[in-house]
């Protein structure tokens, strides 16, 4: 029962998370002066295919986890959860989410979305479900010899490209996410992350 309980705790903290952190990419993406890196990737797809950006996120989640085979990764139910929650709240998120023409007010919502989506981070990876497809694809990566530090690097700029490249949106929000979002993180996690001992399996 008790085991029950804190999962029930895990699994609750994990979905709040996962729709947190997809209203703070949909803020930063509505901004119009830069998407997030992978989100660059998800706009430039989802311009050239006519597919929502929501649904880009879902089939790019579930396109990652393959490569997760090779690597010897296991998703959780997190992994699962956040491959299917972030790209549904986020087309819902896009579509009521304003774009303001005030510049002053889209840096604000941009800088904003930031800390929303490093809150959702925190709230997430805290819950301890199992890692999202595209972190799960770098810490593969780091268990075959390569080091998260280049792996993620190499990763998001190459997404980065080949979303500008299809018509993603890059811009000093996407500059300020990338140097921003990593220290933001490792300020919210340990405050939001479920204890040791209550997130026990």
């Amino acid at each position: 029962m008790e085991f029950r309980d804190r999962l029930g705790q895990r699994l609750v903290r994990c979905i709040i998370g996962l729709a947190v952190f997809a209203v703070g990419i949909s803020m930063q993406m509505n901004a119009n002066i830069g998407a997030p890196p992978w989100d660059v990737f998800h706009q430039g797809v989802a311009k050239q295919t006519g597919i929502s950006v929501g649904r880009i996120i879902v089939l790019t989640g579930f396109v990652l986890l393959f490569f997760w085979i090779p690597l010897r990764q296991r998703p959780g139910l997190g992994t699962i959860l956040n491959a299917l929650e972030i790209g549904l709240v986020a087309d819902i998120a896009l579509a009521v989410i304003p774009e303001p023409t005030n510049i002053f007010i889209r840096v604000a919502m941009a800088l904003v979305g930031i800390v929303v989506v490093a809150i959702g981070s925190g709230l997430y990876i805290g819950s301890a479900l199992g890692p999202g497809p595209r972190d799960g694809l770098m810490t593969g990566l780091a268990q075959h010899g390569i080091p998260i530090r280049v792996g993620r690097t190499v990763i998001e700029v190459t997404v980065l490209i080949v979303g500008f490249v299809l018509g993603g949106q890059v811009g000093v929000a996407t500059v300020a996410f990338a140097f921003g979002v990593g220290p933001l993180v490792h300020f919210f996690l340990p405050r939001l992350a479920i204890s040791s001992g209550s997130a026990r399996p």
